[in-house]
Order: C-alpha cells, then sequence, then structure tokens
C-alpha cells in the first residue's frame, strides 16, 4: 500500500500596511529673535546698496549718515526733548483711548441697552476718518496740546472696542447658561467667564490700539506744533534734510515694534493656558 504524503507550504506571513510618517502641519518651534529678522534684512540691504552707489544719496542717505546725523542730535538735546514730547503726547492719548474703549465694550458687550446706545454711535465714528476731525476739534480745543491728545485718544479707543466686542460677543451662550445654574453673581460673572473670553480680542485690538497710536501721532505732530518728532521731519522736509527724516522714521519705528513685542510678551504670559500655533 503506499502512501502519498501531500506537503504543506507554510502559509504566507502577513504583510503589514507600511507605517505612513505623519505629516507634521504646525508651523514648529518658534526661533528666538525671529521679528529681528526682516528689519535687519532690509537695513543689510540698504547698507549693501549705498555701498554700491545704487541710491541717491539725495534722497536716501546711507544707513552710516543716518546714525552720524542721530548721533549729532541727540548729543546737541533735539532729540531727547522731542523724543520725550512725542512719548508723553503717546502716553495721554493712548490711556484715554485704553479705558474708553474697554468701558464702553463692556457696557456694550454685556448689556442690550448699552448696545443699542454704543455700538451705532461707534460704527459710526469708525467710518468717519478720524484724521478728518482735525480740523473741527482745532476749532473745539484749539491748537494746542488736547486736540492732539484727543485725537490719538480717538484713533486708539476704535480698534480696541471692535476687537473687544466682538470677542464678548462671540463667548458661547453655554457658559453663560452654565454661570446661570451655578448661581454666580454677576462680579463672578465678569470675573470668571467674562473676562477671560475677552481677553484674546481685547490683546488684538491693543496691537492694533498701539500701533494707531503712533501713526497718528506723527501726522499730528506736523500740525500746529513746535516740538516733537513729527515737528522735527517737518522742519527737515522745509530744508531737504532727508536724513533727519529717516532719523524720526526709524525712531517711530523702532517704538512701535518695541511696544508691539511688549504687548505679545503680556499677550503670551496671560493667555499661556491656550494652546494655539504662536504658542
Amino acid at each position: 500500500m503506499t502512501t502519498t504524503t501531500t506537503a504543506v507550504a507554510p502559509a504566507a506571513a502577513t504583510e503589514l500596511p507600511p507605517v505612513r510618517r505623519r505629516r507634521r502641519l504646525s508651523p514648529g518651534r518658534r526661533l528666538p529673535a525671529t521679528r529681528l529678522a526682516g528689519p535687519l534684512l532690509l537695513l543689510a540691504l540698504w547698507a549693501a546698496a549705498s555701498a554700491a552707489g545704487r541710491l541717491d544719496t539725495g534722497a536716501i542717505p546711507a544707513p552710516w549718515t543716518v546714525v552720524r546725523t542721530g548721533v549729532h542730535l541727540w548729543t546737541s538735546g533735539t532729540l531727547p526733548t522731542d523724543i520725550l514730547t512725542s512719548l508723553e503726547r503717546a502716553g495721554y492719548g493712548f490711556a484715554i483711548g485704553l479705558a474708553a474703549g474697554v468701558v464702553l465694550a463692556l457696557v456694550s458687550g454685556l448689556s442690550r441697552t448699552g448696545e443699542a446706545l454704543i455700538d451705532g454711535t461707534v460704527q459710526l465714528n469708525r467710518a468717519i476718518p478720524t484724521l478728518g476731525l482735525i480740523p473741527l476739534f482745532i476749532l473745539w480745543l484749539g491748537i494746542g496740546e488736547t486736540f492732539k491728545i484727543a485725537i490719538i485718544a480717538i484713533v486708539v479707543y476704535i480698534p480696541l472696542y471692535l476687537n473687544m466686542h466682538a470677542a464678548l460677543s462671540g463667548i458661547d451662550s453655554r457658559y453663560v447658561e452654565l454661570a446661570e445654574v451655578q448661581g454666580l453673581s454677576r462680579l463672578a460673572f465678569i470675573r470668571q467667564i467674562v473676562i477671560p473670553g475677552a481677553l484674546p480680542g481685547f490683546f488684538v485690538g491693543l496691537r492694533l490700539a498701539v500701533t494707531g497710536s503712533w501713526l497718528g501721532l506723527v501726522v499730528l505732530e506736523q500740525i500746529n506744533a513746535t516740538s516733537g518728532l513729527g515737528y522735527l521731519m517737518f522742519q527737515a522736509q522745509n530744508y531737504g534734510q532727508s536724513d533727519v527724516i529717516l532719523v524720526g522714521l526709524l525712531i517711530y519705528g523702532i517704538f512701535g515694534l518695541a511696544s508691539d513685542s511688549v504687548v505679545r510678551l503680556i499677550e503670551r504670559r496671560v493667555l499661556s493656558w491656550r494652546r494655539t500655533l504662536s504658542s
């Protein structure tokens, strides 16, 4: 009797699908001092073009010429006085605009009556060019410091109000219902729900307000002023001193970049509980 042996082939090993590497979509880790890369690159291009003789020195002086002019203005005492005057104007206007924007946004965002009385007026004010109010404010307040501070305050409070009001309006109604169920008082509701919900919009508006205060200042100081960086630039324009004008512009730029960086730093610390792309 013949026995037939059948060989059984081993089962083929089950092939696992290749592991796909997860694609990173986030921008990655924050690099130190990245916001200075762009300005430093522009400065390098400016210096290179000046050294190569590609720029008209009468219109755009070389960086080293601007630095020498700035040092001369500083040692002569002109620049420190003008800087302090500009900082004082911007500071007063910014403080008034900040307080007005926060108070109006809270009243309008937390009350239907306040919204009916305030929001439409602010929207109308936003539609009117703020710098177009200068002639009227001069008639009302004179040509002294008061009208300049008032215009800066208007430039500051509008973006602050708009962003903070939008943040308050965007708070999830479920949080409000939860606060009502928990029996929170009005003060506790504002502290625990309203303020955390409004802070992101507040800081966006604050950054726009800081920038707006410098933009308004540079225009206002060229109107019936006897001191300040804008006045210094206006006088330099009359005498064709482009290096002095560039000194003023660079100082405005440094102030704007520094103040924006300070606001960003405060925002990052205050809103450290958020997980965002920027963090």
